[in-house]
């Protein structure tokens, strides 16, 4: 059977998308890249499985309970994403992914993106972080209310802000202050 063999061999890594999509309203590279899209959606449901947002079973018995926690669950994952989107600076995440006018090439990340991973620092010398590295740093700023007991006086003590954590902040858009 080798040559049943060497025929079977010569398909390997070739996948065929079937649709129901007529080609003038799709093209076959349109076709693929919403294929390839799908991963996102797998990735999003993995996040929301996974250590990252620790989302867990719970047994809702009555429709609008079970709705407002499908809601709540897609509203953590959107944050995320959007956090995500705006840290890329920060994070291991490609900023500028070259584009790929063949959706069926292998993709490339572009070269900040690999000396990123290399060096594991960013331009500025400082280390790059993953998300949960990133919130771990982030999860040390505090502020504390202090009241007095003897006076009717209440302050803010906001601890002082790493570099790191000022620039996540400033690339949401969001003064550190009291």
């Amino acid at each position: 059977k080798s040559e049943q063999i060497a025929a079977e061999a010569s398909l390997d890594g070739i996948y065929v998308i079937r649709s129901s999509v007529s080609q003038e309203r799709m093209d076959a590279a349109q076709l693929v890249r919403s294929y390839k899209g799908l991963a996102h959606v797998e990735r999003a449901f993995r996040t929301l499985k996974s250590m990252d947002l620790r989302v867990r079973p719970i047994r809702h018995r009555l429709d609008d309970r079970v709705r407002a926690h499908v809601f709540l669950c897609m509203l953590a994952y959107y944050v995320r994403w959007h956090l995500e989107q705006a840290w890329q600076p920060l994070l291991f995440q490609d900023e500028q992914p070259p584009v790929r006018p063949d959706p069926v090439a292998p993709a490339q990340r572009s070269p900040e993106a690999i000396t990123k991973v290399r060096t594991q620092r960013l331009p500025d010398g400082t280390a790059v972080h993953d998300f949960s590295t990133l919130l771990e740093e982030l999860a040390t700023l505090s502020r504390q209310t202090i009241r007095l007991a003897n006076a009717p006086t209440t302050f803010y003590k906001l601890t002082t802000p790493t570099p790191l954590q000022q620039r996540a902040f400033s690339l949401l858009g969001i003064p550190i202050s009291l």
